[in-house]
């Protein structure tokens, strides 16, 4: 395990138990300790066609240890069967370690402070709804401040932050450590998978990325900002064959 003081963790993040991290192996699955919950989450629309809620799709019995498909390939799906040994797929890592808001612009609101780091995009789409939660957070009223909350914490690779300008401090809910595997029947596809509740992720150098509340890891192995998810599953139309 990577040298614990050396670990970047972001503002409003509670980091999930030591024992539960995810280590990305050298051209490889991710390999996954502590058991932390397993299940697949199923995008549905709400009334006005945008992304509305995560909804429960099928479980996965977790354990100690478990590895994950990143390649895209794997027949038994979200678990690597060995694909990525058989493909000619390119896994090297390509994300910063850098803390995202170093790279996030910042948008100002009455009551509230968005920020948000694009190259961490997942295209969950929750961030659409509305006036679009870029306009949303500049509006004023408690019914605004909330539906900006749900969007940036429905946000399912984690670009999104809000904070509350009187604190100067995220607006943050505490989450079980837990991995989801997207599926996004609006646009006809798998998506990534989803980690939630502070899980660490250490590179295949044995390097901790910043620990954050919510992030995405590419699994249809195309991402350019690996291990992270940057929203290619989409444009490849991405099939992970759970059903």
């Amino acid at each position: 395990m990577a040298d614990q003081t050396k670990y970047i963790i972001q503002v409003g993040t509670t980091q999930a138990p030591e024992h539960i991290y995810i280590k990305v192996t050298q051209d490889g699955p991710y390999h996954v300790y502590g058991a932390p919950k397993l299940s697949q989450v199923i995008i549905e629309q709400n009334a006005s066609g945008n992304s509305g809620r995560y909804a429960q799709g099928q479980k996965f019995q977790s354990k100690e240890e478990m590895y994950l498909c990143r390649c895209g390939h794997s027949q038994h799906a979200p678990f690597c069967d060995g694909s990525h040994l058989k493909q000619q797929v390119h896994l090297t890592e390509t994300a910063s370690f850098e803390p995202l808001l170093n790279g996030s612009t910042e948008i100002d609101g009455p009551k509230q402070i968005l920020t948000d780091n694009e190259h961490y995009c997942a295209f969950s789409r929750f961030c659409d709804n509305g006036n679009q939660v870029w306009g949303e957070v500049t509006m004023h009223g408690e019914s605004h401040e909330k539906l900006t909350e749900f969007m940036v914490h429905s946000c399912a690779g984690g670009r999104l932050l809000v904070f509350d300008r009187e604190t100067m401090q995220p607006i943050e809910n505490d989450e079980e450590a837990g991995i989801y595997a997207i599926e996004d029947p609006a646009i006809g596809c798998s998506g990534p998978l989803m980690v939630r509740g502070g899980v660490r992720v250490e590179s295949a150098n044995g390097e901790s990325y910043e620990i954050r509340n919510r992030q995405a890891l590419c699994r249809c192995g195309q991402s350019s900002n690996k291990p992270f998810c940057d929203g290619s599953h989409a444009s490849v139309k991405y099939q992970d064959g759970i059903k």
